[in-house]
């Protein structure tokens, strides 16, 4: 048995686990299988106590743990016996996990008893990992969150976690995006008991419906009167909604947008609702650890949910503990975002821009866009992801979270980067809750609109008679500053001005090459937002011990950077990142990061590192 991982989606994963020569997709549902209990024929693997003479890949419940049952090679045993409660007394649960250990099994049962998890992993050769009472804990969220995070921080990345009996369509998202793997058929089962119809939705007893919304088979061989349907045909049609629902998981990782999946299937459970709360409020440095530095799909928010998005957070966090404004900037100008990303390449943003012609100093302003779900992008951040990337309903009604995280935002990052004068060319909606943070601001929007032709006018006016006040900044040395400044929130402020020093920029927005002398050091591209080194540039980031993967002595670097060959590697990598390679500490490369540092170090197989220069 075999378990490759094959796309991520921050903790979520699809992957391809192997028995023999049958290959299972992930995240999948075992189907219960016996005697009286027919399973569907799209079904991959199943769970049963019988002999499997459907000729696929089971987990079987065999006779007690000490009976002579012979296990055959390569399948997944499960031991029929009965597990403590999860209350129960450490020790007491520690004895079952050692039983277990004692027959060298592929599966480990462990309870929901976050006590445990680290001397149950321990010297375990488990594969998937069983979690017992899943169901008990199920309504203590808290207690929920810790254990699976704690269980997949135990386990690490190759491991599998099979979370039993609470499988739902409405649930199977958001358990996914938490890290696990495998469900189970139970609650298609018990809901066709209870003659319950499962919906991606929820659930609904089957004579509530007016109109069966759904079109599988049996549904529409009784879509006039779905109260007659029987217990046989409710289950088909719930072994249908697993089905396409664990579907629409495996597909919405693929494509990286799982995190948009969940908040829309959050919303039929209050209950899930507060896990993804729980899970982001507590678990913010688990979730960041394995989120992208750089994507290209657009981020959708739609809802508050948006605002804790773990890329969201990270990036209002580097802008006040990373970046440092350009250093000539005297004025700062804010402006309402636009639909169109880059901003500047909006039409509202050149309308903006098209104010700054005639003046004898426009490089001493500095331009911020007041945003949600971000809050606060510089321009010189607006080719980063998620800034380059978003997509927002826009209504001009901000709700009161929104007000809240730009109000704090914009106070935190002005703590750290003084102007001496603060221009809102912003709709009055926003002007409104930003006031009383630049109260000595003007305000440059005549009316409702930033862009009409009297706001636009007044900007002009402003701008003119205020950017005269300031020495002259040269765009060149603004340029520089510019990179500067997107440097120290790609690297930290001390590496940024060890790579910028002595430095000139050359080339026309957005992309724009770094030279030292004759030498280039770097490049901003659109495609990345963010600087891509030369091996010259990455040998000023080597000298901070940052962003490294160390490879083996005998490992021959011709293409790219596979994790076999990874000796060592920063844990502060993430998806994305700029990263060096060495070899006995020396510089022979660099690229990008497509994993993050542990799991460079954890895997065996797969890309580490897409190179782009080499020594």
């Amino acid at each position: 048995m075999q378990f490759k991982i094959i796309n991520r989606d921050g903790p979520s994963r699809t992957g391809i686990l192997s028995i023999k020569e049958n290959n299972i997709k992930t995240p999948n549902i075992f189907f219960l299988h016996s005697s009286k209990l027919k399973i569907p024929d799209f079904a991959d693997i199943l769970i049963t106590s019988q002999e499997n003479d459907i000729y696929k890949p089971s987990l079987k419940i065999v006779d007690a743990l000490f009976s002579d049952f012979k296990k055959p090679k390569d399948e997944l045993i499960f031991y029929n016996r009965i597990f403590y409660p999860k209350d129960s007394l450490k020790e007491l649960l520690l004895i079952d996990v050692e039983d277990q250990k004692s027959i060298n099994s592929s599966i480990c049962v462990i309870p929901v008893n976050s006590e445990i998890v680290d001397e149950t992993v321990k010297k375990n050769p488990a594969t998937i990992y069983i979690v017992a009472n899943a169901l008990q804990l199920y309504n203590q969220q808290s207690q929920f969150v810790d254990f699976l995070v704690k269980l997949r921080q135990s386990i690490g990345f190759e491991k599998i976690i099979f979370l039993p009996a609470i499988g739902k369509p409405e649930n199977f998202a958001l358990f996914a995006y938490m890290g696990v793997d495998f469900f189970d058929s139970i609650s298609a089962l018990t809901a066709a008991r209870k003659k319950m119809m499962l919906f991606s939705t929820g659930e609904y007893l089957n004579d509530a419906l007016a109109e069966n919304p759904c079109n599988c088979a049996v549904c529409e061989s009784c879509k006039d009167n779905p109260s007659n349907m029987s217990y046989e045909q409710i289950l088909k049609h719930n072994y249908n909604a697993i089905n396409s629902e664990i579907k629409n998981v495996r597909n919405a990782i693929t494509c990286e947008r799982l995190r948009e999946l969940v908040e829309i299937r959050i919303r039929s459970n209050p209950q899930l609702t507060a896990i993804l709360k729980i899970f982001e409020n507590n678990f913010y440095s688990f979730l960041e650890k394995r989120t992208p530095i750089v994507r290209k799909n657009t981020l959708v928010a739609t809802s508050n949910e948006s605002l804790k998005r773990p890329e969201v957070v990270r990036f209002q966090k580097r802008l006040l503990s990373r970046y440092a404004k350009p250093p000539s900037a005297k004025i700062l100008l804010l402006l309402p975002c636009s639909a169109k990303k880059p901003y500047s390449f909006s039409k509202s943003h050149k309308l903006f821009r098209k104010q700054f012609d005639g003046l004898s100093n426009p490089d001493v302003l500095h331009e911020i866009i007041i945003t949600s779900p971000i809050g606060v992008v510089p321009r010189e951040l607006e080719l980063t992801y998620p800034a380059s990337v978003y997509d927002i309903s826009v209504t001009g009604i901000w709700s009161e979270d929104e007000k809240k995280m730009i109000s704090q935002l914009l106070r935190g990052y002005l703590k750290i980067n003084d102007y001496k004068d603060v221009i809102l060319h912003l709709p009055s909606s926003i002007v409104d809750f930003l006031s009383p943070i630049v109260p000595d601001a003007i305000v440059t929007t005549v009316d409702s609109s930033s862009t009409s032709s009297y706001s636009l006018e007044r900007l002009h006016e402003v701008l003119k008679e205020r950017t005269n006040q300031y020495e002259k900044v040269s765009p060149d040395i603004r340029k520089r500053e510019n990179v500067l400044s997107l440097a120290s929130y790609q690297f930290g402020k001390e590496t940024a001005k060890q790579l910028l020093k002595d430095t000139r920029i050359i080339g026309r927005y957005p992309y724009l090459k770094i030279f030292h002398k004759s030498t280039q050091l770097g490049m901003v591209t659109q495609e990345r937002g963010l600087i891509s080194l030369t091996i010259e540039g990455a040998e000023i980031l080597a000298h901070n011990e940052r962003y490294w993967v160390d490879i083996y002595d005998d490992f021959t670097l011709k293409g790219s950077v596979f994790a076999p060959g990874v000796k060592d590697a920063d844990e502060k990598i993430r998806v994305g990142d700029e990263v060096i390679i060495r070899k006995n500490k020396s510089l022979c490369g660099v690229g990008v990061a497509q994993m993050t540092g542990s799991e460079m170090i954890e895997l065996k197989y797969g890309e580490a590192v897409k190179m782009r220069h080499r020594l």
